[in-house]
């Protein structure tokens, strides 16, 4: 498949496999980040998703992820080749008991997380930078012009959102062709093998991209889909490894999720590929775009990720996987 997709009306050519960044400072820094990163630019890689939260739930450093990519695109002088996302917004994290529906997006909010994203990552300007959660309470419009303000001001290129629903991205989109605004280029939400049959996750706030969402990225090419938590928790991997009894406790653990288990397995003798390279390839079998975010633990785990796009997985075995008897 192709190498790059072009965001449309933007100036942004993205690989089609985001590298997600929310282990870094915890599972790897230093050494270990710099070939995490190098690796994923020599697959010719160019997309690297942060969040200014990550990962404040673990005590000890605040925003140690974009600290841990600030450091790689200080010693490596690769700025200029990459796309990098950021987030902003999110609730706090920090101490014994967080509240995920305490909001935390007033402009001011914005204005410290990007002022303080920008000087963790050690650059002038972030390329995508995201609503990391919606505030219902706000409007549309303030949100927007906020986002308007910091490309006025030359801190971002562009902006997404992530975690929002159907109504407000629709209400986005239209106060941005009234105002002749470019808009969201991008929506991170939850899409993956195993959302069909998963049980909801313990945090409500996230949003899926299923009905009504679904809908709105198959007639709306403009906002590109970024799925995250693409890899299932590891489900479909620990299947593999441990069978049924593995995966007990998992919220992806359900009868369907077992079927869909079993049926993978079998794409990965039929290709001769990787648990990772089937459960990714369904991204690319989508009626809309999707640029999955993928967060390795090791410079193998990138090459067998990007390793993906040279798989010819066709949209009949995904529709296979996913059938119900």
């Amino acid at each position: 498949m192709e190498k790059r997709i072009l965001i449309p009306n933007t100036e942004l050519s993205v690989y089609p496999i985001g590298l997600g960044t929310v282990d870094a400072g915890l599972c790897w820094d230093g050494a270990d980040a710099d070939r995490i990163f190098d690796t994923y630019l020599a697959q010719g890689g160019n997309m690297i998703d942060c969040a200014h939260v990550y990962s404040d739930w673990v005590s000890g450093e605040k925003a140690r992820a974009e600290r841990v990519l600030g450091d790689w695109l200080t010693r490596s002088g690769k700025r200029n080749e990459v796309i990098i996302i950021t987030k902003g917004g999110h609730p706090d994290m920090t101490g014994e008991n967080p509240d995920t529906h305490k909001s935390r997006m007033t402009h001011a909010d914005m204005v410290q997380d990007l002022d303080e994203s920008l000087k963790q990552l050690r650059t002038e300007h972030i390329d995508i930078y995201f609503y990391h959660r919606d505030n219902r309470e706000q409007s549309v419009e303030e949100e927007i012009e906020t986002m308007e303000e910091f490309v006025k001001a030359g801190k971002i290129r562009y902006y997404g959102c992530s975690n929002w629903d159907v109504d407000r991205m629709k209400a986005a989109d239209t106060y941005c062709k009234v105002k002749g605004y470019r808009g969201f280029v991008a929506d991170q939400s939850l899409l993956n093998l195993g959302m069909k049959y998963m049980n909801p996750l313990e945090d409500d706030t996230l949003r899926y991209t299923k009905g009504d969402a679904f809908e709105y990225h198959v007639m709306t090419p403009t906002n590109l889909e970024m799925p995250y938590m693409g890899n299932c928790s590891g489900f479909f991997h620990i299947f593999d490894k441990e069978g049924e009894e593995g995966v007990k406790g998992n919220p992806y653990y359900t009868p369907g999720n077992v079927r869909v288990a079993r049926r993978v397995k079998e794409l990965k003798e039929k290709y001769g590929c990787t648990i990772t390279q089937v459960v990714l390839g369904f991204f690319f079998h989508q009626p809309f775009i999707c640029v999955p975010l993928y967060g390795p633990a090791c410079p193998e785990h990138v090459e067998d990720a990007c390793k993906t796009l040279e798989v010819p997985f066709t949209a009949e075995d995904y529709q296979y996987v996913l059938k119900d008897n």
